[in-house]
């Protein structure tokens, strides 16, 4: 099959978030099963420069916004293994310091800016010939693309076996706009109504996708379900819920090359799960070191990695930390930067229990991966999260995940009972509902658990190690639904 994949960030040539890691490591994965994928990305500054050799083409092309014409210009790179990737040039629209915001501002253009490249894909399948059986499209950034396939090139040569599917990445990211930038996308007016495009009197560009997509996924199973309530749903549970019938939820995989403790350049020792009980506790004590806290190894080194943010649960972790560093013998290591507030807390419990709390208000890949392998437990304590990437690392190294049973949480880490023992499931711990003393009771659990061995701890660690969340299950799952995709089109035609 040939797909290609629509979005707004890849890795290396850009990213903001998890979105550009998955679209850089899911296409190889898709051509190591024997598929034809091609990326299709804005031609970003930081793309441009991004070190990577980058040809422009000789080809232009004009689009229609609203009621003038925009030219753009096209080039092209490649990603591992010779997998193409186009990008779209217009430097009023993508040559800027930052790709979607600066200055804690949304770009006011963004609406336009996404109208342009959405309109610059499908005008690209014709003049470059690509020919794909799917267009895979992520996110808000992309969802005007369904909607041009249905409404504009259904009946257009070339374009009318073509499957759409609209994947969601986090459903709290609509591309939201005023009701006039309608006119921007060209459409006809009659598709503003609530059953299309419009969301409380708004263009709502991920919507307008959710609607038009021959197939929906998100990034878990369980947050495929989650999106449906009024909870989770962000005031689109009742057009997801329409769709149900298309919507799949596949988790993210890992990239192993980069993240497994075999063969990681930043660790102090590599490990497997052979070795791991003699060679973690080097991660460890070098940790422990680098951090400035007491060489302990017996003391549970608990790590946490990214946002400072309640949505990642430190409203719950806040007080617990602070009750635990001033009574528990629990070391915690903490990595990334967010809320002032937990900025504050953080710091302020650092100075008062320098031997207890070691904080970096960062993001250093080489921290990261240092934490994941010296860290005895890792917390994802998350309000919701859509998938979730560190619960997998922290199994791939022996690193016991702590999470809130919600969304990829739920689908990756089985909690660690009498029941989950003896079937050889256990690989964490999970707590629910999302209150302060569940988290708390998770955190104690897996410090008795820790300081008596002989409960399981040794079998836990290498449950987790031994799972096998690569993108190579990830890549074969959308591989199968691609392939329904194309059998219910061709049904429906």
């Amino acid at each position: 099959m040939k797909i290609l994949l629509a979005t707004s960030e890849v890795v290396p040539l850009a990213k903001t978030g998890g979105l550009a890691d998955v679209c850089g490591a899911l296409p190889v994965a898709l051509q190591q099963e024997g598929h034809q994928p091609t990326v299709i990305m804005p031609a970003y500054r930081q793309a441009l420069e991004s070190g990577l050799p980058i040809e422009q083409l000789d080809l232009r092309f004009d689009v229609p916004i609203g009621g003038k014409t925009v030219s753009g210009e096209v080039y092209r790179t490649e990603l591992a293994d010779g997998i193409p990737v186009i990008l779209v040039g217009q430097s009023s629209y993508f040559d800027r310091n930052q790709l979607y915001r600066e200055d804690g501002e949304d770009y006011p253009d963004n609406c336009e800016r996404f109208v342009f490249f959405s309109r610059a894909v499908m005008e690209l399948i014709r003049l470059l010939e690509l020919k794909p059986d799917i267009v895979h499209c992520n996110d808000w950034q992309t969802g005007l693309i369904p909607a041009y396939l249905k409404l504009e090139y259904a009946n257009t040569s070339g374009y009318e076996n073509i499957a759409s599917l609209m994947t969601v990445h986090n459903l709290a990211y609509q591309g939201v706009f005023w009701h006039w930038d309608m006119a921007l996308t060209g459409l006809d007016w009659s598709h503003f109504n609530y059953h299309e495009m419009e969301f409380y009197g708004q263009l709502n560009l991920l919507k307008t996708g959710l609607v038009f997509a021959d197939w929906l996924t998100t990034v878990s199973p369980r947050y495929a379900q989650e999106i449906q309530t009024p909870e989770h749903g962000c005031g689109l549970e009742g057009v997801l819920q329409e769709r149900a019938n298309v919507l799949t939820g596949i988790v993210n995989g890992v990239d192993y090359k980069k993240w497994s403790p075999e063969h990681d350049p930043h660790l102090a020792q590599s490990y497997d799960v052979h070795n791991w009980v003699d060679s973690k506790p080097v991660n460890k004590l070098a940790l422990q070191r680098e951090l400035q806290l007491p060489e302990c190894a017996r003391t549970p080194l608990i790590g946490v990695i990214g946002r400072l943010a309640s949505q990642k649960g430190w409203d719950l972790l806040a007080p617990v930390m602070r009750h635990w560093a001033h009574r528990e013998d629990v070391q915690w290591a903490i990595l990334g930067t967010g809320e002032p507030e937990y900025h504050s807390l953080v710091s302020d419990l650092a100075g008062s229990h320098p031997e207890r709390v070691a904080v970096r208000l960062e993001f250093s890949e080489r921290m990261a991966h240092r934490i994941e392998a010296g860290a005895d437990m890792f917390v994802m304590p998350s309000r919701y999260e859509p998938c979730g990437l560190n619960q997998l690392y922290s199994l791939r190294y022996g690193t016991v995940p702590i999470v809130h049973a919600t969304g990829g949480l739920a689908d990756t880490i089985c909690d660690a009972t009498p029941a989950t023992f003896r079937y050889g499931v256990a690989n964490g711990f999970s707590f629910a509902p999302y209150e302060e003393p569940r988290l708390d009771q998770a955190l104690r659990r897996a410090s008795t658990m820790y300081h008596q061995p002989q409960m399981g701890w040794n079998k836990l660690v290498e449950n987790g190690m031994k799972q096998d969340w690569s993108w190579r299950q990830s890549a074969r799952q959308y591989i199968e639904l691609y392939e329904t995709i194309r059998r219910t089109k061709g049904d429906a035609c």
